[in-house]
């Protein structure tokens, strides 16, 4: 068997690794480092600001982080550096960047990448932290022909698929996307999740549902005829980050949209309801039809072999490692061959989905006060 690394003409820069077991950058790393994984790309660089800053260098995750670079220098000759601009230039193939930072530092990362030579970039939702941001990056990136991609994963997933196919064959149907993370219903625990995820869950957690809206459902903030939270569902909650300052968010939401044609679509988000995302599909009375659930049953051995790899990291790696297994097999297949990735959304469904985002959450606070 060959490894990946050594057939693939496509170079990968990672951007934001962060702390090992925790942070998305780091699981892009090991599933960019499974030879087993049919990628087609291979990782070079690794681009680390906090971690292998001096401030970053003593903070919590920092002993691991280190560990985690040692261990990869080792075995995989991947370079590290704190800043992108350090990164050499292209010498031959091309070039990837996976930016999986804080949404805050998003655009001077992006920037910085389209200055060492990216023929195409790979961005962690939701891009940035305002509309206008991300479409100066949408700007940025067209005046330099790159190609931007979005780690939207549940634009790919199986049960977000069989859940529109089924309603679309069955007239009169309404769909609702669930989304649930595992975060203990604690006070201590959600503030730690809302400072961190300071964008609000609508630029975040939720921002994957909104996507599938963006791209499926005609959403848009033009289309968008009205909104409805579910009160019995939905809470809304001030509480204290780590820093002592205070929050406001969403630890449970759910809304139905409905666009001025006519298309109707729910979403229900649940920071601690577990670490599974459900496609339901009822009738016009609500009666459940059928329910496809993320993890798919077909993805099973892949999801236990990924928990026997790598014990201990964050269970939804676990449940989404199939989805970021294909979009990065899907991008770095279409930076290959000049052709489309399939079903993975663009910057374009990016800026939409973020002015929907920053539409709603207003009316949505409003409506749950």
């Amino acid at each position: 068997f060959i490894p990946v690394k050594t057939m693939s003409n496509l170079s990968v820069v990672l951007v934001g690794c962060g702390a090992p077991l925790r942070s998305m950058g780091w699981y892009h790393a090991t599933q960019l480092l499974n030879e087993k994984n049919d990628i087609c790309a291979r990782l070079d660089f690794i681009v680390e600001p906090w971690f292998m800053s001096d401030a970053g260098k003593s903070s919590p995750g920092s002993t691991e982080f280190a560990d985690f670079q040692k261990e990869a220098e080792a075995k995989h000759g991947i370079k590290f550096f704190s800043k992108v601009e350090d990164v050499p230039p292209v010498v031959e193939g091309k070039r990837l960047a996976i930016i999986s930072a804080r949404t805050s530092d998003n655009p001077k990362l992006f920037a910085s990448c389209l200055g060492i030579g990216c023929h195409a970039i790979f961005l962690e939702k939701p891009g940035a932290p305002s509309v206008a941001e991300l479409k100066n990056m949408q700007e940025s990136a067209k005046k330099l022909n790159v190609e931007i991609f979005m780690g939207f994963n549940k634009n790919v997933s199986k049960y977000s698929e069989k859940a529109r196919q089924y309603a679309s064959a069955n007239a009169g149907t309404k769909v609702t996307f669930y989304h649930n993370n595992n975060y203990e219903d604690s006070p201590e625990s959600l503030g730690e999740c809302f400072e961190r995820n300071a964008e609000g869950m609508l630029k975040n957690m939720a921002i994957h549902e909104l996507a599938l809206a963006v791209s499926f459902y005609n959403v848009s903030v033009e289309t968008v005829a009205s909104v409805e939270a579910d009160r019995e569902y939905s809470r809304m909650q001030t509480l204290p980050g780590p820093s002592g300052k205070e929050f406001t968010d969403f630890s449970k939401l759910k809304f139905t949209i409905t666009t001025k044609s006519g298309d109707e679509v729910s979403i229900a988000a649940d920071r601690c309801g577990g670490d599974d995302s459900i496609g339901l599909v009822t009738d016009k009375a609500g009666k459940e039809l059928v329910r496809y659930t993320m993890p798919d049953p077909e993805d099973s051995a892949a999801i236990e072999d990924a928990e026997k790899r790598i014990p201990g990291a964050m269970p939804y790696f676990y449940v989404q490692d199939p989805d970021y297994f294909k979009l990065k097999q899907r991008v770095a297949q279409a930076i290959a061959t000049g052709g489309s990735a399939e079903g993975v959304a663009t910057i374009d469904v990016a800026v939409e989905t973020l002015r929907v985002a920053e539409y709603l959450t207003p009316t949505l606070m409003e409506q749950l006060k």
